[in-house]
């Protein structure tokens, strides 16, 4: 018997010559049902059953080697073998060795539908976390229709409910996008939860389809962030790498688009990238303002509110639910606490990044 070894080492059957060279024994069993009355006994039933498997890990088809075992059937029918207690028992003992060969072959598109769903989680954490030889993974990824020469984008989608690759809302998302581009050059999976797709960088069209495909499936309070296109053996995990952290950027800093381009919001990875410089910048402009009453999170709001209206005062009273004149006095007391005109362009600045460190850093919860 020829064969060969699978990546993971799995000896695969070559096909001999088709459907009917998995048929040895299968003769002899009609020969004795019709002679003796006898049914195939426990080994014959696992020899059935083995020749089943062999035939599936020899890439053939369950129809074309159903339709072998009704050929020889009626070829190798006992001559003479006519009555109907006679058929019955041919076709008894047929049938329960077409069932053991059946049986077999579904064994093994089970464990190689499981064995493929393996390598494929495997191939996917590899790939999203860089750890893996970059000739090896490179090999790898050409199994699943990607070419890691060229540069590539991630884009990462997450709900109020984690996902896998059998929930409804991921067989959803992928079904229309291979509908519309096909699947070379195009993957999708998941990761602790959420919807990934990795495609070409320069295939911007299929990750925009891709999030809007995902945020009209995944319920309400869904997000989506799209990574930068990353070229090299590492350009997956670091695409992947930045669209997770413009997640937990816009859970932290409480943005409401539904999609996030890393692209857009490179300001705040910056400013965090010093976190000490940072953090005496909050400390030293907006401290003051624990000196207020109440505290400093009701003037940390109000100048939220301000700086996202466009610094329109009618529009952040709005926002929360104040009046213009109440306000007009919250922002003069933050003038007042801190010596920083909100109204004051050049001032401005100074608070409105402030502002959005401490957000970055969860001030004034966390000192």
């Amino acid at each position: 018997m020829g064969g060969k070894r699978t990546p993971k080492g799995r000896l695969r059957v070559e096909a001999r010559t088709g459907p009917e060279s998995y048929l040895d024994g299968y003769e002899k069993i009609l020969t004795d049902a019709a002679g003796t009355g006898r049914r195939p006994d426990r080994s014959q039933i696992g020899a059935r059953r083995a020749s089943g498997e062999q035939a599936a890990e020899a890439g053939l088809s369950l129809r074309s080697c159903v339709a072998a075992h009704l050929a020889a059937t009626r070829r190798h029918w006992p001559a003479g073998r006519t009555s109907p207690a006679d058929a019955d028992r041919v076709l008894g003992a047929a049938e329960q060795a077409i069932d053991a060969f059946a049986e077999g072959y579904e064994r093994a598109q089970r464990l190689a539908a499981r064995q493929e769903e393996a390598d494929r989680r495997e191939f996917v954490d590899d790939l999203l976390h860089g750890r893996s030889h970059l000739g090896r993974l490179a090999e790898r990824a050409e199994r699943f229709g990607l070419l890691l020469s060229h540069a590539y984008a991630v884009a990462v989608a997450e709900g109020a409910e984690p996902y896998d690759d059998f929930h409804a809302v991921t067989r959803q998302v992928a079904a229309a996008l291979v509908g519309r581009f096909g699947s070379r050059n195009i993957l999708i999976a998941t990761k602790d939860g959420r919807i990934i797709c990795i495609a070409p960088g320069d295939q911007t069209d299929v990750l925009t389809y891709f999030a809007k495909q995902a945020y009209a499936t995944v319920p309400a309070g869904g997000r989506i962030a799209i990574g930068r296109a990353k070229g090299g053996g590492g350009g997956v995990a670091h695409s992947y790498e930045e669209a997770l952290s413009t997640l937990e950027l816009a859970a932290r800093m409480g943005f409401d688009e539904p999609v996030l381009k890393a692209s857009d919001l490179l300001v705040f990875p910056v400013l965090a990238r010093d976190r000490q410089a940072l953090a005496d910048l909050v400390h030293t402009t907006l401290g003051p303002l624990r000196r207020a009453r109440g505290g400093a999170v009701p003037l940390l709001e109000t100048l939220t509110a301000y700086f996202d209206a466009g610094c329109v005062s009618a529009e952040a009273a709005r926002t929360l639910s104040l009046s213009v004149r109440a306000l007009t006095y919250r922002l003069r007391r933050i003038h007042v606490l801190t010596g920083c005109d909100p109204a004051d362009p050049a001032q401005r600045y100074t608070l409105q990044t402030a502002v959005i460190g401490a957000r970055l850093l969860d001030w004034p919860a966390r000192s």
